[in-house]
């Protein structure tokens, strides 16, 4: 096993982005929290020493990951809130931070850009 030099994000959708899902007018999957918060986002991030440091990198970031977030279930923007600001963002999603990841595997990471 082996320490990766990276700390951990976990996106979670809260009750704001499900209310946008359930009102899309071609959504026809019976959608729930708990069913959206089941597999979520995890993004590696900077190692941090103070959870606070993890808080402010998603600050940086957070228009990219709410787009992505988006775009995983509509990739027409045009059916996106337009408050996507990053008052808005902490009020749509909850992120758990981690500051260990450990790879388990003896083999190479690829990355693939997205």
């Amino acid at each position: 096993m082996y320490f990766v030099d990276r700390s951990v994000a976990v996106i979670k959708p809260k009750q704001p982005f499900l209310d946008w899902l359930n009102n899309m007018p071609d959504n026809d999957i019976d959608l729930s929290l708990d069913n959206l918060r089941a597999d979520c986002t995890v993004l590696l991030i900077p190692e941090y020493d103070e959870p606070e440091e993890g808080v402010a990198y998603i600050d940086e970031i957070f228009e990219r990951v709410f787009e992505m977030e988006l775009s995983s279930w509509y990739e027409d923007n045009t059916v996106w809130p337009t408050d996507r600001s990053l008052k808005a963002f902490w009020e749509w999603f909850d992120v758990e931070f981690h500051s260990m990841l450990i790879d388990s595997l003896d083999e190479d990471l690829s990355n693939t850009p997205i």
